[in-house]
């Protein structure tokens, strides 16, 4: 019987859980559960007889992935899938999933919360400032971007959008202006709402020039991955300019520095927060299951990463 494994070291919500032993019973298959595991070789002990996996932000490593001598294929209940070895994936005739779009509104609205916080100072009584008639731009404008886009839109924010793997008139039917460089974005916008994934391109690229060029009371967004971060260029800016605030949903290695030096000026999460809803746990979960059944017995590759 084909076995599947949840390996979630953060467990899913018992509906998810539930969400997803229906769709896998109901396929034939058997369900297994690794929940709030607290030793790598738990997982690794775990991954020795099941042909597929669902994981959220649990490490896939060569390790994990070398163990599991019958899987099939593993998906990432989420957008990013940094925390699965891809390369080890396909040695191993692995096929590795993500479940993008799932967890969209969810991360959107996060982006938007923590920009009003932020906005009117963490509510300390003092007065703020409001987002409406404000600039946002939109740093890759795919599943998530475009929910805060459309949430944006409603605060009253004028929307701008760079994405060179969109099309312009894609970006502008949603009432969006498209922009053509990175480099103009930045100048122009009052936030920036960060949505690249964090690869050989990306990591460091959001850097103090980049940065530099937002117009006086910048803030930059980020509920993209921390790497994408210079953060000695981060470091830089917030000394040389008393205006500049950052939020991210977690929190960059130079945190402490952020502490001591610049109350006020930022907001971290205490953990990825992103995806932590009741809605998108349930989404993505059985998101998931669903692409498991369909490529086992279908070989329906479509959210295929690797």
């Amino acid at each position: 019987m084909t076995k599947v494994l949840i390996a979630t070291e953060k467990p899913f919500a018992p509906a998810a859980v539930n969400g997803i032993r229906e769709v896998v019973e109901g396929a034939g298959y058997e369900l297994a559960l690794l929940e709030s595991y607290s030793d790598k070789s738990e997982l690794i002990n775990a991954v020795a007889d099941v042909d597929a996996m669902i994981i959220r932000s649990d490490k896939a490593t060569k390790e994990v992935i070398d163990a599991a001598k019958n899987l099939k294929v593993i998906v990432r209940a989420g957008a990013g899938y940094d925390n699965i070895d891809l390369e080890a994936c396909t040695a191993n005739g692995v096929v590795a999933m993500n479940t993008p779009g799932q967890n969209s509104n969810a991360v959107a609205e996060l982006a938007l919360g923590m920009m009003v916080f932020l906005a009117r100072k963490g509510y300390n009584g003092k007065a703020g400032v409001e987002l409406k008639g404000k600039k946002i731009g939109i740093h890759a404008y795919g599943n998530v971007g475009k929910y805060v886009a459309n949430i944006a839109k409603g605060f009253g924010m004028e929307v701008l959008a760079f994405d060179p793997f969109v099309k312009k008139e894609d970006i502008e039917k949603d009432g969006v202006k498209a922009i053509d460089t990175v480099e103009e974005l930045y100048s122009q916008c009052n936030y920036i709402s960060l949505h690249i994934p964090a690869n050989d391109k990306t990591k460091k690229s959001i850097n103090f020039d980049l940065l530099n060029r937002m117009p006086e009371g910048g803030i930059l967004v980020n509920t993209a991955r921390k790497e994408v971060i210079d953060e000695e260029g981060m470091l830089k800016l917030m000394e040389e300019r008393k205006d500049f605030g950052y939020i991210s949903d977690i929190a960059p290695d130079c945190k402490d520095e952020f502490e001591a030096k610049y109350d006020g000026r930022f907001f971290f999460t205490p953990k990825k927060m992103g995806a932590q809803t009741a809605e998108a746990n349930i989404n993505a979960g059985i998101a998931g299951a669903n692409q498991i059944v369909n490529y086992i017995n279908n070989g329906d590759t479509t959210f295929k990463v690797n």
